[in-house]
């Protein structure tokens, strides 16, 4: 996948997916000379982490033909000051499976599936990633 980036000005940047034409916009965090007013690149990588384990928990339950989840949560990204790069990623989700679906395998499953998502094996593996995910039947 190719992406066209262009520096806007102001500690801002502009990145668009060349396979559909979508955009995203990034600032600086206030902490570090820009005016927080989007995700910063290390907000970026806190959020592609969680998205992705949301991802690739559906993709999972899809193939298997366990329905459509339910998922929504948080994320939470800690930096470090010396040197300045993401000392921790915590992600909490709630994740609702069908009740026909709902056991102690699948929650399992999930859970290693979203632990072993592509983002968290790409991450260093300094940056912590607490993860916790509260399974419900629905």
């Amino acid at each position: 996948m190719k992406y066209k980036l262009s520096y806007t000005g102001s500690l801002r940047t502009e990145m668009i997916h060349e396979g559909s034409g979508a955009s995203i916009n990034s600032d600086a965090p206030k902490d570090n000379h820009g005016k927080g007013e989007a995700f910063s690149p290390t907000d970026l990588s806190a959020v592609s982490l969680s998205s992705c384990m949301i991802t690739v928990m559906g993709i999972h339950a899809n193939k298997k033909g366990w329905g459509q989840l339910k998922i929504s949560g948080s994320a939470e990204k800690v930096m470090q000051a010396n040197p300045r790069r993401i000392k921790s990623i915590s992600t909490d989700l709630s994740v609702g499976i069908e009740r026909a679906h709902f056991t102690q395998q699948i929650q399992d499953e999930l859970y290693k599936i979203a632990e072993d998502c592509p983002v968290a094996l790409s991450l260093h593996p300094e940056i912590e990633q607490p993860l916790k995910i509260s399974f419900y039947a629905y």
